[in-house]
């Protein structure tokens, strides 16, 4: 008789193991991935998402230390109103250039500073002239076009020189541009790990 109870509780762990598997193997049909057929094997593609190794940053000294850490302060700080400006700039434009009227254009431009300011005023006055720096290379990042150009582009050239002037007073230029192989190559590498999380 206690054979026979072994038996049985050896056939229910079995069926559960077995209704487990066959579970397991449902096919999923929210994933539906391309495949390709070479030699007599499938072969699956399927896009994942691409992953950044990078090496541990090294540093000489306790300063260049800190002052690392105060430029990934200042991007994490500045960084969303960059993408909001590429953001805006992806939305509104298509519009902006659809308007055929000059008082359309300027309509448009002055509401939606209107809308900025009314927003945002009090962030930008509390922001640094260096993390104000860091703002116009990434809204060049973001919108693949000078700071400088942008206003030329939506307010006209007078209201870009007259910026252009402001910005010089403070020891900035609108017209810099981004270059993440030169110059801009350790804030391109604290974007990128800003943006993939790891800081």
């Amino acid at each position: 008789m206690k054979n026979i109870f072994k038996y049985k509780g050896f056939l229910i762990v079995v069926s559960l193991f077995f209704g487990l598997v066959v579970q397991a193997q449902v096919k999923d049909t929210s994933d539906i991935m391309m495949g390709m057929i070479k030699d007599g094997d499938t072969i699956i593609h399927k896009n994942i998402q691409e992953i950044w190794v990078m090496p541990e940053r090294e540093f000489e000294n306790r300063r260049d230390r800190r002052r690392y850490n105060r430029l990934v302060s200042k991007v994490k700080k500045v960084l969303p109103y960059a993408k909001l400006a590429g953001d805006m700039l992806q939305q509104y434009e298509p519009v902006y250039m659809e308007l055929e009227s000059e008082r359309e254009k300027k309509k448009l431009m002055k509401d939606l500073e209107q809308q900025l300011l009314d927003q945002y005023k009090d962030e930008m006055k509390r922001m640094s002239i260096s993390e104000g720096r860091i703002l116009l290379k990434l809204i060049d990042r973001e919108a693949d076009r000078t700071s400088y150009t942008l206003i030329k582009e939506f307010r006209g050239g007078f209201s870009a020189f007259f910026w252009q002037g402001i910005a010089r007073l403070f020891g900035s230029d609108l017209k810099s541009e981004y270059d993440p192989e030169g110059e801009d190559r350790v804030l391109e590498e604290i974007v990128t790990l800003v943006e993939v999380g790891y800081l």
